[in-house]
């Protein structure tokens, strides 16, 4: 133990001895030049020293703990989620600091020296790229768009048909007069098991009359003289549909859903299972699977396929162009559906796979593009080593509201990140919403109360392992991380899969309305009434933007929107949390009556004009 800390103050005195060298160095620029590779590590190593009195593993924090056998110092949230497992868990720990919201931290310049210029230098060069225009991206493991589109097409839902979707209305009606939740996660006296039960064979009732009284002769063929057993396959349908259909339209089914997969997973137990005599779940049915099962991968494979699947945009363009395109998408559709067609694949098939894909690429536009234009406004109004009067991004613990302390280019290169981590989660997110119903499915949970009434509580091993995978492909593409890297996955923070996939699919709730503000302000400037106001208020059209702009990325980002670390502060899903907090204030903001005129309604989505 005493070598490796000899060795860890070793290896400390090397890099502050490293630092001294620099500061004192007078390199010439032919020098650097030529040393452009070991100078960029110093860099970083520079860039990653901890500032005194702050955790080692998020940077932001100050330390609260300190651990006898690392021999380092961590905030409380950090030391909790790193010595939680394995031998650490025996690790000895020192309490070193007491949290004072009277004494706030005083905030870094932003000329601190706890970021080099060079490292300013090298971050500006490798970490901030032009973020790319909206279109099809194939992904670095597949060679061809083809390869690409089959892989992607697992996790992409088929889109529902005619019958299917009337089937949808019918689990919908059924769900919404359901109690399952109020009548099962309670705590009570009576026998769980026999509580589940009941509600399962009340909800599958319900089903069977609505069927019934929508389409008389098919309710007598299904239910006639027959039990809920023999009907199996027909819940199992009308049950996945749902799901399926759900994933397709995340704003649709908001308190249904989670009864529906309440319920599902309580029917997944195997006690409740062999008692009700069958079984409600079946995998969600996909483009993959289903054209897989026909033999028609094929047709993925052809190049027309971009051209079929393409989402016709009209933002810039004639109307010439735009029937243009839409005769190009119609004429691939209906030579690939003529093509592929077999005897056990029909051209209209087809045609709804590709509709389904389709479908995918509108579901990106909505949800990652908005981090795709914040990213813009970032780099148009914002420059990491540069501050203009009156817009800095410095934030200050216990200053209106923040919990961190960032000065102006920490809080650009955190904002950054954190969108730039919010785009990778949109981009995977079907494949994301495929593994949290896997998890939600396979897992046991547990009641437990978590502040906000009892929840499930359940492990989440196969989307926490695709989550660490994003985390960690934005960490490298970044090479700096600014903040905390912990991922609530079955806490009290996020109790379960469906929880996390919530959680996240507010980001373009979020984004949207504020995109749709700024893109409207100029249109309604042209009002001479509303352009005075602008002028007079808030110095222009560009300033308010910038104005809007500068705000949400200061306060959204701060940290705050809990009363602890552990719900909010930098780490990953409480820089969420902190922009949920941003977005319930809009209200108080000097800017708000901006927001009405544009036809801002609130961040639900619903009602924009």
């Amino acid at each position: 133990m005493w070598d490796k800390e000899a060795d860890r103050k070793h290896r400390l005195e090397e890099i502050l001895q490293r630092e001294d060298d620099e500061n004192d160095a007078d390199i010439d620029s032919n020098e650097q030049a030529k040393d452009d590779i070991p100078e960029r590590d110093e860099d970083m190593a520079a860039a990653q020293a901890t500032a005194e009195g702050f955790c080692v593993e998020c940077k932001d924090q100050e330390s609260f703990y300190s651990c006898e056998q690392c021999a380092e110092d961590f905030c409380e949230v950090c030391y909790g989620m790193l010595h939680r497992t394995g031998n650490r868990i025996r690790h000895i720990k020192k309490e070193i600091f007491k949290p004072d919201s009277s004494k706030p931290t005083p905030a870094p310049s932003v000329n601190s020296a706890s970021t080099s210029t060079s490292m300013s230098r090298s971050l500006s060069e490798e970490t901030l790229t032009d973020v790319p225009e909206s279109k099809v991206i194939v992904s670095s493991g597949s060679s061809t768009f083809g390869d690409w589109i089959i892989d992607r097409s697992k996790y992409i839902p088929m889109r529902l048909d005619l019958t299917e979707r009337k089937l949808l209305r019918l689990l919908e009606a059924a769900l919404n007069v359901s109690e399952y939740t109020d009548k099962v996660d309670i705590l009570s006296y009576t026998s769980k098991s026999k509580r589940i039960i009941h509600q399962i064979k009340d909800l599958c009732a319900i089903i069977s009359g609505l069927v019934v009284a929508n389409d008389y002769r098919r309710g007598q063929e299904l239910f006639a003289d027959k039990s809920f057993e023999d009907n199996e396959e027909f819940f199992q349908i009308i049950f996945e549909i749902g799901r399926r259909h759900k994933i397709m339209n995340p704003e649709k089914m908001r308190s249904a859903y989670g009864k529906l997969m309440y319920l599902l997973m309580d029917s997944n137990i195997e006690e409740i299972e062999s008692t009700l005599g069958f079984s409600c779940v079946v995998p969600i049915k996909t483009v993959h699977g289903f054209l897989n099962e026909r033999g028609g991968l094929d047709v993925l494979r052809n190049d027309l396929v971009a051209d079929a699947t393409k989402e016709i945009i009209s933002d810039g363009k004639t109307r010439q162009q735009i029937q243009v395109e839409i005769r190009k998408k119609e004429r691939a559709i209906e030579v690939l559906s003529r093509k592929y067609a077999n005897g056990n694949l029909t051209p209209d098939e087809i045609k709804v796979c590709l509709y389904s894909i389709g479908d995918n690429h509108s579901f990106l536009r909505t949800n990652r593009d908005p981090c795709d234009k914040m990213l813009r406004y970032l780099t148009m109004f914002f420059q990491p080593t540069t501050t203009e009067e009156g817009f800095s991004l410095a934030i200050q613990s216990g200053r209106q509201g923040a919990r961190l302390t960032h000065n102006h280019e920490t809080q650009y290169w955190y904002i950054n990140q954190t969108l730039n981590l919010w785009r990778e989660i949109a981009h995977e997110m079907f494949y994301l919403w495929m593994l949290s119903d896997q998890d939600m499915l396979d897992n046991d949970y547990r009641l437990r109360d978590t502040g906000q009434g009892l929840q499930r509580l359940q492990n989440c091993p196969a989307v926490s392992k695709a989550m660490h995978t994003i985390l960690h492909k934005a960490q490298q593409k970044a090479g700096y991380w600014v903040g905390s890297s912990v991922i609530h996955l079955g806490d009290s923070n996020v109790p379960n899969a469906f929880m996390f996939i919530d959680k996240y699919n507010q980001v373009a709730r979020i984004l949207n309305p504020i995109i749709t503000t700024l893109e409207k302000i100029e249109e309604i400037a042209k009002d001479e009434g509303i352009h005075t106001y602008i002028r007079d208020t808030f110095g222009g059209v560009q300033h308010l933007r910038k104005t809007i702009v500068c705000d949400f990325f200061r306060m959204a980002f701060d940290g705050s929107g809990a009363d602890n670390f552990f719900s909010a502060g930098s780490c990953i899903d409480g820089r969420l949390t902190s922009a949920w907090n941003w977005c319930s204030q809009i209200e108080k903001k000097p800017f708000f009556p901006i927001f009405l005129l544009t036809g801002f309604v609130g961040f639900d989505g619903e009602q924009w004009s």
